[in-house]
């Protein structure tokens, strides 16, 4: 889709100031989630009152409710009942960020969008790019609930495929954000061979796959077990990765497979990516700017991952290894985007 050119360029800045700002927004905020789900916080708020909820306690009436409500929960009855009003109050806080910060980013795109739109701003096919982002903006807080509900009736944790789904949303959101952005006000290269552009969509599938495996093992815990690399159980694969009957649901919910799929899956993207960078000399200038930073990032993310596995999942570690991941699919996206190839915003 072609945005107008006859935007001034004062407005096509503007604009893409905002998006990029606002994918910084969805950006901290997996890492906001991804904290909030490694330090087991998620279940704490276990109502979803998308006005009121923006307000924390404050008062002992008030904090002793909203435990006494958590105390229902099968996490409380089956995991944390030692848990005192003090206690509760440590995971509380990481989950009640993780809304207010929802609800910050809704406020950051919506409120400018109304600006823009009024200023004239946003012709027809810029306008249907934006109303699609605000609908899966607030379809990602639907399906955040969705996710936490999971966790609310029978097991004292959320399900790993709406955990998927939560994390995949945010990086579809961050995704569009850039594209947009980039579209606005960056100059594309001419087009890249077509086996190269087939080549930059395949690392993207690639890329979005890696991180939808990561997901599993987020909502597994499946880092904690096998902390070793690259063997699993002193060989390649482990032992008991057909454990589970019948065989199809061992890479769905086997941790040990899950946490295999996804070592190796990355490696083969990382390998895919190196394989793209080792033929840019094909690639007009411009293009190899972000094939580079994809390259770096990859690198840097593989590494990243393997010293999260053998530290057993430390949260500095855990958190900053997703944070990269956002960027590398970023770089993934960018890499496409540059691959496409057609004539600059004037």
């Amino acid at each position: 889709m072609r945005i107008s050119n006859d935007l001034p360029e004062n407005a096509r800045r503007a604009l893409a100031l905002w998006l990029f700002v606002v994918a910084g927004l969805v950006g901290a905020m997996t890492v906001i989630g991804g904290v909030t789900r490694l330090t087991e916080s998620g279940l704490s708020m276990v109502e979803w009152r998308p006005l009121i909820g923006a307000f924390p306690p404050v008062s002992e009436v008030e904090w002793l409710r909203v435990f006494d409500l958590y105390r229902q929960t099968p996490e409380f009855q089956k995991v944390n009942s030692f848990m005192t009003l003090a206690d509760f109050k440590q995971i509380f806080w990481w989950e009640f960020i993780h809304r207010l910060w929802g609800r910050l980013i809704g406020l950051a795109f919506a409120a400018p969008l109304a600006v823009f739109w009024l200023k004239g701003w946003t012709p027809p096919p810029l306008r249907g790019r934006l109303l699609l982002l605000l609908a899966l903006g607030g379809l990602q807080g639907v399906i955040g609930w969705w996710m936490v509900a999971s966790g609310l009736v029978d097991r004292p944790d959320v399900s790993h495929y709406r955990l998927a789904v939560h994390l995949s949303m945010a990086f579809l959101i961050a995704g569009l954000l850039v594209w947009t952005a980039l579209d606005l006000v960056a100059s594309r290269p001419a087009p890249a061979p077509a086996v190269l552009r087939r080549h930059g969509w395949g690392v993207l599938a690639a890329v979005s796959l890696a991180i939808v495996l990561g997901a599993f093992v987020a909502g597994t815990n499946a880092g904690m077990v096998y902390n070793t690399f690259p063997l699993m159980g002193g060989g390649f694969a482990p032992p008991d990765i057909l454990h589970l009957d019948p065989w199809w649901r061992n890479p769905l919910e086997n941790i040990a497979t899950i946490q295999f799929n996804h070592r190796w899956a990355a490696i083969l993207t990382a390998l895919l990516i190196l394989a793209l960078w080792a033929r840019r000399a094909a690639l007009p200038a411009d293009a190899r700017r972000p094939l580079s930073w994809l390259a770096g990032i990859a690198a840097f993310q593989v590494g990243l991952g393997v010293a999260t596995l053998l530290s057993v999942v430390w949260i500095p570690l855990a958190a900053l290894h997703q944070a990269t991941a956002l960027l590398l699919f970023l770089a993934a996206v960018w890499t496409v985007w540059s691959f496409r190839g057609h004539a600059a915003p004037p």
